[in-house]
């Protein structure tokens, strides 16, 4: 028996494609034993109380967040330690993201993470900051995004963005679809990224 088990393992160990595969194989059963129980949890499949779906002015500033890379520096998932829940507010949740497309849990954090922000500063406090990030935050090592303040928003397309999410599973309503071009209209995406860091992590109540 011992002869048999040292030969299969000679064979897989002097065998690099028989060994990628078992590698492979090993590491696809491990994965779906973690993740498949997952998407039938209640914890991280159904929202939290008080969860709604991003406004079009927020679902368009959020675009904006993720087309200018702002995920690469601030993420946007509080770990549940004490100097992260003293510092940020309440740990992250799935059920705070299920209508997130995509997915915006972990990032580098070259600035702070913004799960927590909204309410927190007035829209004038995020308009200053992220035009001249140094006359807010002297330290900071942001750049400024003024350019945000002349763009206009494409309000053509907000109502089919919403379509598309409710494909999805986010309960946009017939009344919020028609009317999301007007919400948007003549908005600048400064005022469109204002509104969606105005609204991170507002479903959950923090104690700071």
């Amino acid at each position: 028996m011992a002869t048999t088990t040292n030969s299969f393992q000679d064979k897989v160990e002097q065998n690099v494609g028989l060994l990628i595969v078992l590698v492979i194989l090993v590491v696809a059963v491990g994965g779906l034993v973690e993740i498949v129980p997952l998407f039938f949890q209640k914890s991280t499949t159904e929202p939290v109380a008080g969860l709604k779906p991003y406004t079009a002015l927020q679902l368009e500033g959020r675009d904006v967040y993720i087309r200018e890379g702002c995920y690469n520096c601030h993420s946007q998932m509080i770990r549940p330690f004490r100097a992260e829940t003293e510092r940020y507010g309440h740990y992250s949740v799935a059920g705070e993201f299920v209508y997130d497309h995509p997915f915006q849990w972990g990032s580098k954090r070259t600035g702070p993470d913004l799960q927590r922000v909204g309410g927190r500063y007035s829209d004038e406090w995020h308009r200053l900051h992220l035009t001249q990030p140094r006359d807010v935050v002297p330290e900071s090592n942001m750049p400024a995004y003024t350019w945000l303040a002349q763009a206009r928003l494409d309000e053509s397309v907000t109502g089919k963005k919403m379509r598309a999410l409710r494909f999805v599973g986010v309960p946009y309503t017939d009344e919020q679809i028609a009317g999301a071009a007007e919400e948007v209209k003549g908005k600048t995406e400064m005022e469109a990224l204002i509104a969606y860091l105005q609204v991170l992590g507002t479903s959950i109540k923090t104690v700071r």
